[in-house]
């Protein structure tokens, strides 16, 4: 009996853990945090889905229909099917943003978080379950925007991996990013001032809007201290095969940011000290 007792506790240890859970108890707690995530989402769609869809359609109609005509082509493909890859990633860019550094400073706010972090939970499943959330909003605005763009110009992919890991890359960067400056928050103002003073600008001057070809030479090399303009055109590389950028330098560096910010956010969450208010 004690033999088997023994045993008994020494498959335990090996199914368990460190924290003490089981990795279909992790996968329950990360199953959870999304789900509320998603569900979150889809309850407030009018406040989460509805307007980017609105703002990029004003896009599409003013910049592509009207002004997109006088402009011609840029590079080799009508100005309205230039624009579009850019657009598309700029929505992903800054719902996947926003969903995450709103939600996670809601918990923080209002003191849910501790229940979390007093809790057996590992602290990746918490960040992976809030991440995925800005993973899944990032993506559907992402492709309602890109059904909306079917209204105004032809799409295609012509890159199918470079498009598909520079959208999941993209987006799982700015949750991070997003979770990042949520901690640091102490104040919902707090969490508008990256999206205002730094994302807006550099998602504007990332190449949506023009090729840089049409640059001076020294813009052209200011431009490339833009992470942004690396996102964008590997994006557009994947729908139309065009690109200012090296892809394959720009999809490197996407997977080297994603695990450098993913280690700054496990390691301020561990710690604890800037989570609670």
């Amino acid at each position: 009996m004690s033999q088997d007792m023994s045993d008994m506790n020494k498959a335990q240890q090996v199914s368990r853990p460190h924290d003490g859970l089981t990795i279909a108890q992790k996968w329950i707690a990360f199953r959870t945090i999304l789900v509320k995530e998603v569900r979150r989402i889809l309850r407030i769609w009018p406040q989460t889905l509805l307007p980017p869809v609105i703002t990029m359609s004003l896009y599409f109609v003013i910049f592509g229909k009207m002004i997109g005509p006088r402009v011609g082509e840029m590079g080799g493909v009508p100005y309205m099917q230039f624009i579009v890859p850019g657009l598309i990633m700029m929505s992903i860019i800054t719902n996947s943003y926003s969903n995450v550094v709103s939600s996670f400073f809601s918990a923080k706010f209002t003191a849910s978080i501790e229940e979390l972090l007093v809790s057996p939970v590992s602290k990746h499943a918490i960040l992976m379950g809030y991440i995925s959330g800005g993973i899944f909003r990032g993506l559907a605005i992402g492709i309602i925007v890109s059904i909306v763009a079917l209204f105004f110009t032809d799409l295609g992919i012509e890159h199918l991996f470079v498009t598909i890991f520079t959208v999941l890359g993209t987006s799982i960067l700015f949750s991070l990013g997003g979770f990042i400056n949520a901690v640091f928050a102490r104040s919902f103002d707090d969490i508008s001032i990256i999206p205002s003073f730094v994302l807006t600008p550099l998602t504007y001057l990332g190449g949506v809007f023009y090729s840089m070809e049409n640059l001076s030479p020294l813009w052209q090399n200011i431009s490339l201290l833009n992470p942004i303009v690396y996102m964008v055109n590997s994006f557009r590389y994947g729908i139309l095969g065009y690109s200012d950028v090296n892809v394959w330098y720009s999809m490197a560096a996407i997977f080297v940011f994603c695990a450098i910010f993913y280690t700054i956010a496990y390691r301020l969450l561990s710690n604890g000290s800037r989570v609670r208010l």
